[in-house]
């Protein structure tokens, strides 16, 4: 239902895969910064990435979902 709504929007697999790839780039930039923060903030700095490093599999899933509607 919502892959559906999405490729109507105009959304296409190709764009989910490469803002999944986009979200493992800022993941790493991210984690790259956490080491340069002072010790105080490193700990947030890290979940941060963490978190997002979580988004690549989900928006890639749903590209993979919208592939299937082309």
């Amino acid at each position: 239902m919502i892959s559906r709504q999405l490729h109507r929007a105009g959304l296409r697999a190709g764009h989910m895969q490469a803002f999944s790839l986009a979200s493992i780039g800022l993941c790493i930039g991210l984690w790259i910064r956490a080491k340069t923060v002072d010790q105080d903030e490193r700990g947030n700095a890290e979940r941060r990435a963490l978190f997002v490093g979580l988004w690549p599999p989900t928006i890639w899933l749903i590209g993979d979902s919208l592939e299937r509607h082309e």
